[in-house]
């Protein structure tokens, strides 16, 4: 046999590829080329004689399964590789679930559930048993039983299991067990599966029919699977009954790169898969050919402080490179704005274009600062698996509120907000309201002001739903003329049900609502302040709020050449990603790691992983950044410096311009355990530990038909609020008696080092005009401004 073109590999690679005589495990470390070794080991044994037939290659996604097939039919020809048993887990589980759907009570041509179809049926079934769907939300329930169903826990034993029904009934919804049993029954009534069902069936079909089980066993001679880290429990399971017998199988994957857990994912399939398989042979890639030799030995410096993880040396052999640089910033706004100064330097520099660059942070509400910075700048970016800040629907939610409030007879927006929350005003209401106010060539909102003049006649009830809404946004247009708009904004929020709606669960998906939601009321806080301290302090009005976000409300800025633009994401987006140049910013704690994290250490060292991800996705540079002052929850808060820019050897960093400036905030933050050792590392010896949780009392409502006001903010937003007003007075006070001069050198709050360039005015009219380091000139309102003269 011709095997040469195995010569392409390096040692370690072919050594993976070629032992294929028993259970083999390959530890692929970051960028050192695991998907050519699944593809040669795929074309290797189809050299040795093997049928593509009888290869079962399992990816987790469409685009992994394509490239190599499209690679393997490089290789030995697409007519052999359109044979191949590859794809996701569920693509192929749901072809064998075709042809054996009968033994498990369904007919062949069953359907497929997606996700929506699955919370549709769930919302019907919630509705049929009466319960409340601002309780039981679909998606929420839906959750819960997928990861029920991920785990193997059919309805009889969720309905045993203690734990969980005590969680259920602490959290207010003791009938999802019942829900769960109702929606399975209805899906085989249909004769659908939900996506979950494609890996439980298939399961069961293994466990429960010993012939099946076999039949797949032989076919499969050979089991590969990609990712290995980021397989769940069922996924697991199957791959041992489908491989007990032979043991030919090889689990591809990266311990230090298992990110998923909130999936379902779990990091003990492979860090066991030793144990579980006897006889493995353990194959290491450590060679790293995308990054260079100090990103690679930083990002290996931080990984080693996880204690769970299989040892491994990655290496580069690639040029030495720059340190990884670490950029202090006053605010978030300075953040945003160093980064983008950053983007343009390393461009002209590098002469390259603005694709090679990436900016990653933890969780989606950060991309707002660097939205706008950017567009301010002409920098063209787009937002990679998500939407942009301004176009997710809890922010247009909000933002309609907002128009509706401005501007009573803006169609778009009292539709949408009707029944948002939901009050009971249903689409065919909202129609009828509709028909009216174009017979009558008036605006929605004149209808249902004055319903009667207009020949509108609802039942009685739905006069009264309509009636709550109008007093509910009359009572905003009161205090529209004289409140600002973060003060008028929070009242929305709250009164309006958006807060009581999203702050009910902590499930990731409206976590994140969560934090876009409150992301949005500090930009507006941030909005007012700004202006005042440029002394326009008339000019902090919801319609100057809304003037300042119609600019940012387009999906992508159009500005650039070639289409090419930043890229902004979540490092969860970036898993599988590389680019030249990589940001990762917003490295404080409680944002990253995560404030979700800090009770676990099993989710400590996940975030662990997750930096370790983020500094890997650098082929030339990575650049970490951190706020000392973050516009959160209604005020700036100071932040301290994330735990792991400590873990990363001291000898592969390079501190930003002045040591001094960055050691001055090491010792500020002392207070939260931060030190400086002996051995030329940071250290973090205690956690800040902040947890978000909903209000379980909520307050009494306005009135009848409107949803019941929850005061569900975070615990730190209401404390650090109904601190604001004292704190800004005080720094007020402070601003005005300092002895300010022309020359002088000032450290903003959130703008940083700025020198003094002119001084204008008297008493509380006095201005400065400041030139700052990175923010640039700045014209400041002395009574309002934040910042005190350090030379």
């Amino acid at each position: 046999m011709d095997y040469t073109f195995l010569d392409e590999l390096n040692d370690s690679q072919r050594a993976a590829v070629e032992y294929c005589d028993g259970p083999s495990l390959v530890i692929a470390g970051a960028g050192s080329g695991k998907t050519r070794v699944l593809t040669y080991k795929i074309a290797y044994l189809l050299s040795r004689g093997m049928k593509p037939w009888n290869i079962l290659a399992l990816t987790f996604t469409n685009k992994a399964a394509n490239e190599m097939k499209q690679r393997i039919g490089a290789l030995e020809g697409d007519d052999v590789a359109k044979y191949l048993y590859m794809g996701t887990f569920h693509s192929i589980f749901s072809r064998i679930l075709r042809v054996e759907a009968e033994r498990l009570g369904y007919t062949n041509n069953f359907t497929i559930y997606d996700e929506s179809d699955s919370r549709s049926l769930i919302k019907t079934i919630i509705k049929e048993m009466q319960l409340d769907d601002k309780v039981y939300k679909p998606a929420s329930v839906h959750s819960r039983i997928s990861m029920a169903k991920n785990n193997l826990l059919f309805p009889d034993e969720y309905a045993k299991t203690r734990g969980l029904i005590e969680r259920d009934v602490e959290q207010k919804v003791p009938a999802v067990s019942a829900i769960y049993s109702a929606y399975c029954e209805r899906c085989k009534k249909a004769n659908a599966m939900d996506f979950d069902d494609l890996l439980t069936n298939t399961y069961r079909l293994l466990v429960s029919d010993n012939g099946i089980r076999k039949k797949y066993a032989e076919r499969f001679r050979y089991i590969l699977v990609d990712e290995y880290q980021d397989t769940n429990s069922v996924q697991q399971k199957i791959v041992w009954l489908l491989s007990e017998e032979n043991m030919r199988v090889c689990a591809v994957g990266d311990d230090a790169q298992s990110i998923y857990a909130f999936r379902g994912a779990n990091i003990d399939n492979i860090l066991d898969f030793q144990k579980q398989f006897a006889g493995t042979r353990l194959f290491k890639l450590e060679r790293n050919y995308r990054s260079t030799q100090r990103i690679v030995q930083a990002a290996n410096s931080l990984i080693r402080h996880n204690e769970r993880q299989i040892p491994k040396d990655v290496y580069s052999c690639n040029a030495e490179g720059d340190k990884l640089s670490v950029k202090p910033a006053y605010s978030d706004r300075e953040e945003a704005i160093i980064v983008c100064n950053e983007i343009k330097r390393i461009k002209r520099i590098d002469k390259c274009g603005y694709n090679d660059f990436a900016v990653l942070y933890r969780t989606n509400s950060q991309s707002r600062s660097f939205e706008e910075a950017m567009r301010k700048v002409s920098i063209p970016y787009k937002i990679y698996g998500g939407l942009s800040f301004y176009q997710r629907k809890e922010i247009k939610d909000v933002i309609a509120y907002f128009r509706l409030i401005v501007n009573p007879d803006d169609e778009e927006a009292f539709k949408r907000i009707i029944n948002y929350p939901k009050r009971g005003i249903g689409d065919t209401t909202v129609g009828k309201i509709a028909s009216v106010a174009s017979e009558n060539g008036v605006s929605l909102w004149q209808v249902i002001c004055e319903p009667s003049l207009y020949g509108f006649k609802p039942s009685k009830a739905i006069l009264a739903k309509l009636g709550a809404f109008k007093e509910l946004i009359s009572g905003f247009i009161a205090k529209f003329v004289t409140a600002d708009a973060y003060t008028l904004g929070v009242e929305v929020v709250k009164l309006s049900g958006i807060s009581a709606d999203i702050y009910q669960d902590r499930t990731p998906e409206n976590v994140a609502r969560q934090e876009n939601v409150e992301e949005l009321l500090g930009s507006i806080q941030e909005f007012v302040e700004s202006r005042k301290e440029e002394g326009r302090v008339d000019d902090v009005r919801l319609t100057d709020f809304l003037q300042e976000v119609s600019l940012q409300t387009d999906l992508e800025s159009d500005e650039g050449s070639d289409g090419e633009r930043v890229s902004l994401m979540t490092v969860h987006s970036a898993k599988g990603l590389e680019f030249p140049v990589v940001f990762v910013v917003g490295l404080e704690e409680n944002i990253f790691p995560s404030s979700l994290s800090m009770g676990s250490k099993r989710e400590l060292e996940e975030e662990r992983r997750l930096l370790y991800v983020a500094i890997t996705r650098a082929e030339r540079h990575c650049i970490l950044t951190y706020a000392k002052n973050r516009y959160r929850y209604g005020k700036v808060e100071m932040e301290s410096p994330s735990r792991f820019l400590t873990d990363i050897a001291r000898e592969f960093v390079d501190v930003d311009d002045a040591k001094d400036i960055f050691m001055k905030s090491m010792s500020s933050y002392s207070s939260h355990g931060l030190s400086y050792s002996s051995e030329n590392r940071w250290q973090n010896s205690r956690p800040v530990a902040t947890q978000f949780k909903a209000d379980p009392k909520p307050r009494e409502a306005l009135h009848r038909d409107v949803p019941p006001v929850s005061d569900t903010f975070s615990p730190r937003f209401k404390r650090l609020q109904a601190a604001a007003a004292g704190l800004s007075a005080s720094r007020k006070q402070q601003a005005v008696s300092n002895e300010i001069k022309e020359n002088s050198v000032i450290e903003h709050e959130r703008f940083g080092i700025g020198t003094v360039i002119r001084l204008e005015g008297s008493g509380e009219n006095t201005k400065a005009t400041v030139q700052f380091k990175n923010a640039g000139i700045k014209q400041l309102l002395l009574k309002f401004a934040r910042f005190k003269i350090i030379g």
